[in-house]
């Protein structure tokens, strides 16, 4: 078998050794299933030390799961859901959302793939219009699919406009973990604290084999997750297995070791890229490289690294090519991509 690296994703990474020896640890006889057991518990408290002792925590495999549970928990049929145009939620989840969690997606152009209070308000129209989806949840992502991250102070204004009209703040935190490193804060600076109402945890991107997690803090609580999350097909008959990774996650500060990597190599990269004349099209806050390169250079790369052109055919017969480092990325292949440039 062919053994490659590159930077198309941080999915391509492998698993992190203290999370297969977690598994491993965890394969010890047998559990109670469904959750049932002590690792699932253990788990929760690991995350609860990271996003407040009152949220709600439900584990499920992935992250278009975590999206789609979180919302149908929270939203009826006739509500709707406003995000960026390019949110995952929008264009990487094959409508699950629309077609799991029965939420209308109100796509709003975010240039730099960033809402703002400003951006979403035209939005917020239909209240109590009996021929119009009701909004109910402003949804970002944070690390946004741009690469750029939102503060605390970015996500409180959100939620206070939400909060304002009766709505609801969901963050699709995928890459939470880098969003936090990225602010110099914590995951509860970026949630709990900010106002978030709903939370999509992640953990496969940053190390894990597979899990997410579905965080509801306050009001948004209820008893109704259990069975979405079960009707969804995202409960696990075999928790442990999942649980014991978070275990390893967040009980110490492998996700902050794991995050930290995955954003000093991309600014290493940018750095070099720069030194290089290469122009980088969105501020890179975390992980995620966005840069424009001539089509014919990229081909010539892409024989080397694996990565992917994100926008092909611009002007100037270049592309916008999409570079993601990881928890595994090491400063030797960041500089041998930077000597091919």
């Amino acid at each position: 078998m062919d053994i490659w690296r590159g930077f198309g994703s941080d999915n391509h990474a492998g698993v992190h050794p203290e999370v297969l020896a977690a598994i491993a640890e965890a394969n010890v006889g047998h559990a109670h299933a469904y959750g049932d057991d002590p690792w699932t518990a253990r788990a929760v408290r690991a995350v609860r030390a990271h996003v407040g002792d009152d949220a709600q925590v439900s584990f499920v495999f992935n992250g278009t799961g975590a999206n789609t549970v979180g919302l149908a928990a929270v939203c009826r049929p006739w509500e709707s859901v406003i995000c960026a145009e390019s949110a995952h939620i929008m264009t990487d989840e094959c409508a699950a959302p629309e077609h799991i969690a029965n939420v209308k997606l109100v796509p709003v152009p975010a240039p730099d793939g960033k809402l703002t209070p400003e951006l979403v308000e035209p939005a917020l129209t239909g209240f109590g219009f009996e021929h119009h989806s009701q909004p109910k949840v402003i949804s970002v992502s944070n690390v946004s699919e741009l690469g750029t991250v939102y503060t605390g102070r970015e996500l409180r204004e959100l939620a206070d406009l939400a909060h304002s009209k009766g709505m609801l703040l969901h963050v699709d935190g995928a890459r939470i973990a880098n969003a936090a490193v990225a602010t110099g804060g914590s995951i509860l600076t970026l949630t709990r604290e900010a106002g978030v109402d709903v939370l999509s945890l992640g953990g496969t991107k940053n190390g894990m084999l597979a899990g997410e997690a579905v965080v509801l803090f306050g009001s948004a609580r209820t008893d109704d997750l259990a069975y979405v999350r079960k009707q969804s097909g995202q409960l696990s008959s075999k928790m442990r297995f999942i649980a014991a990774q978070f275990v390893a996650m967040f009980e110490g500060d492998l996700w902050r070791r794991n995050a930290t990597n995955a954003n000093t190599m991309a600014r290493r990269l940018v750095e070099g890229a720069l030194d290089k004349g290469v122009e980088i099209a969105f501020p890179v806050d975390a992980n995620e490289v966005f840069a424009l390169l001539p089509d014919d250079v990229i081909a010539e790369l892409q024989d080397r690294f694996h990565f992917y052109a994100w926008e092909e055919g611009l002007a100037e017969n270049r592309s916008l090519v999409r570079l993601v480092t990881s928890w595994d990325t090491t400063g030797v292949e960041v500089d041998d991509f930077v000597r091919a440039l």
